[in-house]
């Protein structure tokens, strides 16, 4: 990922020295386990842990010459740690490094972006308690529906969040698996006590049934998980810009002292931390169908399913964290207009209480069918006039004869619209 997206605690879980590191840490803590074991000499593990030293250079120029990562690194290895270093690796494959790592260092971007989903989880309640009732217009298909509040709308994005936290949880413990199981996965030169030491020193659970690599499906999960998070992401990014437009003007990123909008018109304030959110959102969820791809890889493994989550990998979880990082920043100082609110929620002379007339109208007797076409008409007449729905209404004698004047008018009323909205809160805001 380019810098511009990036923050360092994600860029240095996915640097070249943290993977290296990573494999060190599981070549050691098989060494241990084959030194209790009997196969290997007593401080080889203490010996490597002591003098190896991670070269990113050097295991870069081996590599051009021999055209293997892990030899390369092997080597390097060994070229500081001694003689003792060349026990390592006893037994064990290329992928059973690289997969336990590279799940490592899944779980360590997942920990850091649960972080990112708490405090936008944060920002969103304290938000949303706060404009628990600061009324606005819903819409539905970009219409005027009928009334909600603002904190109403920032709740549903508190909820969602929510789900987002357990379902990256759910992927997180998914990857959490070690392999040290050899060529095919069969054991055949390993003993398998050496793959359940393993993991529990790095904190992992032991894969139930490898061939030559960790299934696939777990990280096509994770990678889906961040796919859905985007999507989350994109979603309030997407409100944001359309409550932001000026017939709307709702609510409003923050705009600092000296920013610019446009280089030509000086009155621009422009949504553009929201349009980059669109646009980072699509980036991450790219990566789902490939993650989605490697699942099927050649019987027991090929390395078509490598060059992917070496792109993936990195690009997936570097963009979701600096996504949701902004997004926090957005959610906290962005400005809202609730006189703005209320002024759209007017817009249209009291046509958003349409549904109350017609259902009035059938509790008195007359059809849903008839109602409905009833209150449609005179709609109709009020947008095209620009007359106000209870005036009309009023003026028509068949149905206030149906309906009394009094309860007419208490219907064209916001109040009876917010009577569950605690109800709600206290569902989602537990």
């Amino acid at each position: 990922m380019i810098k511009r997206y990036s923050r360092k605690e994600l860029t240095d879980i996915w640097s070249e020295e943290n993977k290296y590191k990573i494999w060190l840490d599981v070549e050691i803590a098989a060494a241990e386990a084959m030194e209790k074991l009997g196969q290997i000499p007593k401080g080889v593990s203490s010996v490597v842990r002591k003098k190896a030293k991670i070269n990113v250079s050097r295991i870069h120029k081996i590599e051009t010459e021999v055209k293997h990562d892990v030899i390369a690194f092997l080597t390097s290895v060994t070229e500081k740690a001694g003689i003792k270093a060349r026990y390592l690796h006893q037994g064990m494959t290329s992928s059973d490094v690289l997969d336990t790592s590279f799940n490592i260092q899944l779980i360590q971007s997942g920990k850091i972006i649960l972080k990112d989903i708490d405090q936008i989880l944060k920002v969103l309640k304290r938000q949303a308690k706060k404009y628990k009732f600061t009324p606005c217009i819903g819409r539905s298909h970009g219409i005027h529906a009928e009334p909600i509040t603002f904190g109403l709308k920032l709740a549903s994005f508190y909820e969602e969040f929510k789900r987002n936290k357990k379902r990256l949880i759910d992927a997180i413990n998914e990857v959490s698996t070690c392999a040290i199981s050899g060529a095919v996965g069969t054991f055949a030169n390993i003993n398998p006590q050496i793959e359940k030491h393993v993991a529990k020193k790095l904190g992992l659970k032991v894969e139930p049934i490898s061939t030559q690599v960790i299934p696939r499906d777990r990280h096509a999960f994770y990678f889906s998980v961040l796919g859905i998070i985007a999507g989350s992401i994109e979603r309030v990014a997407v409100e944001i810009r359309h409550l932001q437009r000026t017939e709307v003007y709702e609510a409003q990123e923050y705009f600092s002292k000296n920013q610019k909008g446009s280089s030509a018109m000086p009155h621009k304030k422009n949504p553009i931390l929201s349009e980059n959110l669109t646009g980072l959102a699509r980036m991450v969820r790219s990566t789902v169908i490939p993650a989605l791809e490697n699942i099927a890889l050649w019987h027991e493994r090929d390395i078509s399913h490598s060059s992917v989550e070496r792109n993936i990998g990195p690009d997936a979880n570097i963009t979701t964290d600096f996504a949701l990082f902004r997004l926090a920043n957005i959610l906290d100082k962005m400005i809202i207009y609730p006189k703005k609110m209320l002024e759209n929620l007017n817009l249209t002379k009291g046509l958003i209480f349409s549904q109350e007339v017609m259902l009035e109208l059938t509790k008195s007797g007359l059809s849903r069918e008839k109602s409905y076409k009833m209150v449609q008409s005179y709609a109709k007449k009020c947008f095209t006039e620009n007359l106000n729905l209870i005036d009309v209404i009023l003026s028509d004698r068949f149905i206030v004869s149906k309906i009394n004047p009094k309860k007419l008018k208490s219907i064209f009323n916001y109040s009876k619209h917010f009577k569950n909205i605690d109800h709600i809160f206290k569902r989602v805001l537990k």
